[in-house]
């Protein structure tokens, strides 16, 4: 895969769209296109906040939105209720005019995924870890990576790797929401994620640095969660001692 053909853009929802929301702008959430030039087709990870934005940058680009991808199924990321705010999301998305998407989602998120957007079962493509989506020519292979939830997931696409909530440039994601399960977390960023090469690029779900993004290692070397070598020491950080 050339960089020319491969299509990727990392945006701020209340910076580079949703600019008039205050969730977005609180939430600080990144959504994530990812394509193929050659083809014109691409999908949306992490679909919320202003749906149809997303579809005209796209389309801005000369790319047709075809499929979604979630990391998790919590409303910052794929829409719903929320601190008793409506999140525009995945189910925007589809129902949207001219978009012929299903949404991509680890099987262990189903549930919570319709719980939150309401979708149906026909909505939803049911993955396991190591299965590959492709795009065109764009391959996006899935890691099953539970903890911060029990199906979310990460993205590798040609050296990236989106990550959603499961590791930021500085920490990692919440293990104390329903579902959370910090010693899963654990495993996730010691030995799930161990294979992923120092210098792929990482891309989070949230702007919580100052950096939109880092390599691995750079965020390997950094990130106080990768100083806790033993599953003891991170039940002691995380406050779950013999848990």
């Amino acid at each position: 895969m050339t960089d020319d053909r491969l299509y990727f853009r990392q945006l701020l929802a209340g910076r580079d769209f949703a600019v008039e929301d205050p969730i977005a702008r609180q939430m600080v959430n990144f959504v994530y296109l990812v394509g193929d030039r050659a083809t014109g087709e691409a999908m949306v990870i992490d679909p919320a906040y202003g749906v149809r934005e997303l579809v005209e940058i796209a389309g801005a680009d000369g790319m047709t939105v075809t499929g979604a991808l979630a990391t998790h199924y919590h409303p910052d990321h794929v829409g719903g209720s929320m601190m008793g705010w409506e999140i525009e999301g995945a189910a925007d998305l589809l129902a949207l005019d001219g978009v012929r998407a299903k949404l991509h989602v680890n099987r262990e998120e189903a549930w919570g995924v319709q719980r939150v957007t309401g979708l149906s079962d026909s909505d939803l493509v049911l993955h396991e870890g190591g299965d590959v989506v492709e795009v065109g020519a764009v391959s996006i292979t899935l890691v099953h990576t539970p903890g911060h939830t029990p199906g979310s997931q990460c993205f590798m696409v040609d050296g990236r790797l989106v990550s959603g909530d499961t590791l930021f440039l500085d920490g990692c994601g919440r293990t104390d929401l329903p579902g959370g399960d910090s010693d899963e977390l654990y495993y996730s960023l010691t030995q799930r994620l161990a294979r992923v090469p120092d210098d792929t690029v990482l891309y989070p779900g949230h702007l919580y640095s100052a950096e939109p993004h880092a390599t691995l290692g750079e965020t390997r070397a950094r990130n106080y969660v990768f100083r806790l070598p033993t599953l003891e020491q991170w039940r002691m950080m995380f406050g779950e001692p013999g848990a």
